[in-house]
């Protein structure tokens, strides 16, 4: 049996240009002269022209049926991957064969018409999406249903909310009846309630036997709606196979540690536009040694070297304990804590103590956060990775495991004959 999809060595690359000489904006006369002193300069002498390989030799085959679930870091390529098996770029190298029609989710309402209503943008949109004006009119009402928008299906979309707008689009595009489909990161559209609808019907798709290619940054849903998944990183396959094992790889790579500890001055996750005050992380065990391997029910310590960017007179420090699935744990934090900081107008390193560490074995991510009340000044989700090894958390004799749950709680059981009530 043929696979749905087969890449062999694809690669794509650009040109990318870069201004050099005079900045700011150049007249016609400029510009037109500049063009014809190119044609007859040295390419090689430029040197305005770079290279860039947005995917380098990718090869793996997906079959008939399978929900393959593509991660990596934004920029990796994955979205450049699909666009070449949307057929809306040409790679520049390799070959692609698919066995099927296509469809896309790539990016929820594009083709939407301001000035159409929206029962006419559902046959427009639907149309763009390379459905069938017949498929389209036997779709019509689950797709109205599913939005939830009947009321407004007669008026403008110009006049939708933006909740209103991604709900009727996403309801086109997960009507399409395709062999293969292609979703990228669509799914984080409208409320909670609505991002939950949109995941059943997902899961609805990949359980029909059709083959589904999905990109997305949620590892939870990687793993719950996916067969097998891949990761890229810097354009290249750097693993393949079984969900939970890419995903492990994934999480792996996700902060660049060195052996528990990290200079945060210009870490890549800091959050836009926020304040560097914290400028490094360090992990420490029970005896103070700086690690990244903390045993499950055993004391650690963060410690935290802030940096006064910007003087805080009622500081305020957080840590956030996501797991493989980037879903939150636990927190620990000061206005959680019997005691306040004081102002903080220098440098200082805050340590954070925590007396055991309730978590199964695996490997967890740690968000920092550093503020005041009700306002973070500085943000660096997935900045550190913490792996939480097995130890004898119940005196027992046995390691935990994780199908016990996230977190470890110690409980006492006797007959009610022996019960005696403990002070408090």
């Amino acid at each position: 049996m043929k696979p749905a999809i087969s890449l062999e060595n694809l690669g794509k690359s650009y040109r990318v240009s870069h201004q050099s000489g005079r900045k700011g904006y150049r007249t016609l006369r400029e510009t037109l002269a500049e063009a014809l002193v190119a044609r007859f300069r040295n390419p090689m002498a430029r040197g305005s022209i770079e290279k860039f390989s947005a995917l380098k030799g990718i090869s793996f085959d997906v079959n008939e049926g399978e929900v393959l679930g593509i991660i990596g870091r934004n920029g990796a390529g994955k979205s450049t991957l699909l666009k070449i098996l949307s057929r809306i770029t040409k790679p520049t190298q390799g070959q692609v064969a698919i066995n099927g029609r296509v469809g896309s989710l790539l990016e929820v309402g594009t083709g939407f018409h301001p000035e159409l209503t929206g029962r006419e943008n559902i046959y427009l949109n639907g149309s763009i999406l390379g459905m069938r004006r017949t498929e389209i009119e036997k779709r019509f009402d689950e797709i109205v249903a599913f939005s939830e928008i009947e009321k407004f299906l007669d008026t403008p979309v110009k006049r939708y909310s933006s909740g209103m707008y991604v709900r009727l689009a996403f309801s086109v595009a997960a009507y399409m009846e395709p062999e293969i489909l292609l979703v990228d990161e669509v799914l984080a559209v409208g409320d909670a309630e609505y991002q939950k609808k949109c995941i059943g019907r997902m899961k609805s798709i990949s359980d029909q036997g059709r083959t589904v290619l999905f990109v997305s940054h949620n590892m939870a849903l990687i793993q719950n709606l996916c067969t097998h998944a891949v990761l890229v990183e810097r354009g290249c396959v750097k693993k393949q196979g079984a969900v939970a094992d890419v995903v492990e790889e994934y999480v792996k790579g996700m902060s660049s540690t060195d052996g528990g500890q990290i200079d945060l001055r210009n870490h890549q996750s800091r959050m836009h536009g926020m304040l560097p005050l914290i400028t490094r992380a360090r992990l420490m065990n029970a005896r103070g040694e700086i690690t990244d391997k903390i045993g499950c029910g055993d004391p650690m310590t963060i410690a935290l070297d802030f940096d006064p960017v910007r003087a805080l007179e009622k500081p305020h420090f957080g840590v956030g304990f996501d797991d493989s699935l980037g879903q939150r744990v636990f927190n620990v934090a000061t206005y959680l804590s019997p005691r306040n900081l004081p102002p903080l107008r220098e440098k200082a390193t805050i340590l954070c103590q925590i007396p055991a560490i309730p978590l199964v074995p695996g490997l967890y991510t740690l968000s920092l956060s550093a503020g005041i009340v009700r306002e973070h000044l500085d943000s660096l989700p997935n900045a550190i990775t913490l792996e939480v090894v097995p130890r004898d958390f119940y005196g027992n004799g046995r390691n935990p495991t994780a199908d016990l749950g996230r977190i470890l709680v110690q409980s006492n059981w006797e007959l009610e004959r022996d019960y005696k009530p403990q002070s408090i």
